[in-house]
């Protein structure tokens, strides 16, 4: 038993995020942890695009989520399969392939519909709802969303940028931010300061 908690701690270490670029500038008064792009992608977090009505940003620390689950389009858009022209499929590490989705669909079964949280409550209201995920280490997770269909942090913000897909439900908090490509540059170099002193 004691080999196996101390094997447990030893897993639980690797999931410290604290000390990030960004924990050492907001909440560790070091004014040069940020660059000046890092801090104006943060102004933009807090601000112009929103980001922190979700990903929650506090006075003493910042998990980075509401814990809330919320409908962005895009399980709406796969499910009816609005969206989705091309697919990039894996065929050894670092080597892909891009099929239409015409040759997805002859050699695969139906995409499944892709209700969220709904499966689980069976409330029409969470159809297409997903938890808010933390961003701590967030450059270290991709791909991105719940299904993992955007590759890069890049494609994550001009996504909300373009103010997702469209959904019956989606939630009013998804809408375009219009941001600059300069400011779509800050806000990825924002994410990327929130990766822990530890990776």
């Amino acid at each position: 038993m004691e080999t196996i908690g101390f094997a447990i701690a030893a897993y639980e270490r690797t999931l410290l995020l604290a000390n990030s670029p960004f924990d050492r500038w907001r909440y560790g008064g070091e004014k040069g942890a940020l660059s000046q792009q890092e801090q104006l992608g943060y102004a933009l977090f807090t601000g112009k695009a929103g980001c922190s009505v979700c990903h929650l940003v506090g006075e003493q620390s910042a998990l980075f989520t509401d814990g809330q689950f919320h409908d962005t389009g895009l399980a709406y858009s796969n499910t009816m399969g609005l969206h989705i022209k091309d697919f990039d499929v894996r065929l050894a590490e670092g080597n892909f392939t891009r099929l239409s989705q015409e040759d997805v669909q002859m050699i695969s079964n139906p995409t499944p519909n892709d209700l969220g949280r709904f499966e689980v409550t069976q409330n029409p209201k969470d159809r297409w709802t997903f938890k808010t995920p933390s961003l701590r280490n967030v450059a270290l997770t991709g791909p991105y969303m719940h299904d993992g269909s955007l590759k890069t942090l890049v494609d994550v913000v001009n996504y909300y940028n373009a103010g997702g897909f469209y959904s019956p439900n989606k939630s009013d908090l998804v809408k375009p931010m219009d941001l600059t490509d300069q400011e779509k540059q800050a806000l990825v170099a924002f994410l990327n300061s929130l990766t822990g002193a530890n990776r």
